[in-house]
């Protein structure tokens, strides 16, 4: 019966081992996965919620207008000299259903207007960050619900930072508001009205600014390049990376160029600026790396890296503490490494148990030899001390003969007469 099981598992043991993988000869069908997904998130629909920070003035609401073809943003009136201004950084958002060939699109945009139009601009950060931050509160709120069946991603996926043309750098609240909140949304920045700089302007302020967020370790969103993609995809991220910061100019608005033609621009006494030509400024780019290209790379990114660390560390100073074991994400060669270095400790400390039991073993051998020669050595003596003696008789009976005395002295005779008879 033992021989039959022997037999078994070792024809297991070489099927196993016989084991090849085969090619698919015939359609089965998973290859459609993809149109699945598809199908699913056509009926589902997007959400994405952008945020534009900058001061007044510097065309925010016209470039959101111009982003996504739509009048989200209505004209703003003019403000008297006499109205009351607002004293402290505002937080407005406005949401819009925006359709196109059949996908559907829940856009959220957040402005901040008054941010950077006071004298002491001293935290004006603060409310932009507390408002991302209660946005996140919210989204760890519903996954915490019984029922999380629908759950509404209102956290910001973008965030437009506006940057003045001034052609310099970056001034101290620009770099403050990025080093405060480039953990905590993916950050563009946006150098607005770049009409008003010439080409060559324009590229050395790029540098600046790019080495000014080096300098100060700002991290801005970079489009992430996948081992898979092809050699267009990566020219094409290349190509929008180079352009960051973006040098915009948002219009609304047609106007006609000298040949004719009604293009989407800005109309001067020298001539047009075209917002979609890509010869007159980054808008193009800018829409292509936003919405249509790394869309889904923007929610993804704020999903598992900026709120997942956000959400660590919230939990963590809550007094939440886990096992870094659990939910361990294993790579196999990791694994094996591991274990490689886990097999090897275990030899090298039963080495040294070994090494130190061999050592214990070999004292006590030399403390017994030692102690068997020590023996040794006492008999030795002793012998020798009895042989001495031995000698010292024989030479003490060998005198005796010689000089003729008896060896051992005569013994008194008794008398034969008692005393006092």
């Amino acid at each position: 019966m033992a021989d039959n099981y022997a037999d078994g598992q070792s024809n297991a043991s070489a099927g196993l081992s016989k084991a090849v993988r085969r090619k698919l000869l015939a359609f089965v069908g998973f290859a459609n996965l993809p149109n699945q997904v598809h199908r699913k998130s056509v009926r589902k629909g997007f959400q994405f919620t952008i945020m534009v920070v900058g001061e007044s003035g510097l065309g925010k609401s016209t470039l959101i207008n111009t982003l996504f073809n739509t009048t989200l943003y209505a004209p703003k009136e003019v403000l008297a000299p006499s109205a009351e201004r607002p004293k402290t950084v505002a937080i407005q958002s406005i949401s819009a259903d925006i359709e196109e060939n059949g996908v559907r699109l829940r856009l959220t945009v957040v402005d901040t207007p008054g941010f950077g139009d006071f004298v002491n601009n001293h935290e004006s950060w603060k409310p932009i960050l507390d408002n991302i931050e209660s946005r996140f509160d919210s989204y760890l709120e519903q996954e915490n619900r019984v029922n999380r069946q629908k759950i509404v991603d209102n956290r910001v996926h973008a965030c437009l930072y506006f940057i003045q043309p001034t052609g310099h750098s970056l001034k101290p609240i620009d770099v403050e508001f990025m080093r405060q909140l480039h953990t905590k949304v993916n950050l563009i920045p946006v150098i607005a009205k770049a009409d008003t700089l010439t080409d060559e302007e324009i590229l050395k302020f790029k540098q600046r600014i790019l080495s000014d967020i080096a300098h100060h370790q700002i991290h801005i969103f970079q489009a992430p390049i996948y081992d898979n993609d092809d050699e267009e995809t990566i020219a094409e991220n290349e190509e929008i990376a180079s352009k960051i910061p973006f040098a915009v100019v948002g219009s609304d608005r047609e106007v006609r160029t000298a040949d004719g033609r009604s293009v989407r621009g800005r109309s001067y006494p020298w001539g047009v600026i075209e917002v979609d030509n890509e010869e007159h400024c980054d808008f193009v780019k800018l829409r292509q790396m936003l919405i249509r290209t790394n869309m889904e790379e923007l929610r993804e990114h704020t999903n598992d890296v900026l709120y997942e660390n956000w959400r660590s560390e919230k939990l963590i100073n809550m007094g939440v503490v886990q096992d870094p074991s659990v939910f361990k994400e294993i790579n196999p060669a990791a694994k094996l490494a591991e274990e490689r270095a886990i097999h090897e400790a275990k030899l090298a400390k039963m080495e040294a148990e070994m090494k130190m039991v061999f050592q214990q073993k070999v004292a006590e051998k030399e403390a017994k030899l030692k102690q068997s020669e020590e023996e040794l050595y006492a008999r030795h003596r002793e012998m020798k001390d009895a042989l001495e003696k031995q000698r010292a008789e024989l030479e003490d009976k060998k005198r005796r003969i010689e000089s003729g005395r008896p060896l051992t002295p005569d013994k008194k005779k008794p008398s034969r007469f008692l005393p006092g008879r």
